[in-house]
């Protein structure tokens, strides 16, 4: 399998001390899962790893990218979604505007940005929900579901056509056939050709063999499966 990123001795550190590191892995072009407690760093190396976020040593390369050298790049060529504070949704507005906004951040300024109805909400949402039903252009933001919240947000990262994705905290969704319903169209995205780097407490592997789904584990403490 093609290496989408390999990481060495990587660690991120400001003054109050280490955030997380150093971390010494590659991951593959499947899908590979980050594990480990609320304030292990999980949520960092992620950043990290998407060219959000500059280390404070080691070396990392993402899609045969140097970074932080090409970490414009890479923010180019990546998706982030389900980060609190990054890609968390205005709930007072439509799935229709959510979409719309999207389109207006990523077309030239110059563009006119059409209105979105059902149809481009079924084109933009269609891939990522897979049969779960996608919402109607006109619902509010507030009256979506956690699963439907997080596939809409994830359908947003989509739209650049990242060549990887990263999800920050699958637990996000409380429930477990809501991080079942998660874990298998993560997975769907995976199979559809777009990696995905994803962070959760810990593993499900009991969920991911009822899924099928073989995903690469790294824990925070450097021991990978």
């Amino acid at each position: 399998m093609q290496a989408t990123l390999i990481a060495d001795e990587l660690s991120v550190s400001h003054k109050r001390g280490v955030v997380f590191g150093p971390l010494s892995f590659s991951a593959d072009d499947g899908l590979t899962v980050i594990c480990g407690p609320a304030g292990s760093g999980r949520t960092s190396l992620l950043l990290t790893l998407a060219g959000r976020m500059k280390p404070s040593s080691g070396s990392l390369f993402v899609l045969g990218e140097d970074l932080p050298r090409h970490a414009r790049r890479i923010q180019r060529r990546t998706g982030v979604s389900g980060f609190h504070g990054i890609d968390t949704l205005e709930e007072s507005v439509s799935v229709a505007a959510a979409i719309r906004e999207r389109h207006a951040w990523l077309a030239p300024w110059w563009s006119f940005i059409r209105a979105v109805d059902d149809a481009e909400v079924a084109r933009v949402c269609g891939p990522v929900f897979g049969d779960i039903p996608v919402p109607a252009a006109s619902t509010m933001i507030w009256d979506l579901d956690e699963v439907e919240m997080v596939l809409l947000r994830a359908s947003l990262a989509m739209m650049s056509r990242p060549d990887v994705l990263f999800f920050d905290q699958v637990e996000q969704v409380h429930s477990a056939e809501a991080r079942r319903q998660l874990w298998y169209r993560l997975g769907a995205i995976v199979q559809a050709g777009t990696p995905v780097i994803a962070s959760a407490i810990a593993p499900d592997f009991e969920m991911w063999a009822e899924l099928g789904i073989d995903p690469t584990v790294l824990y925070m403490n450097q021991e990978i499966r």
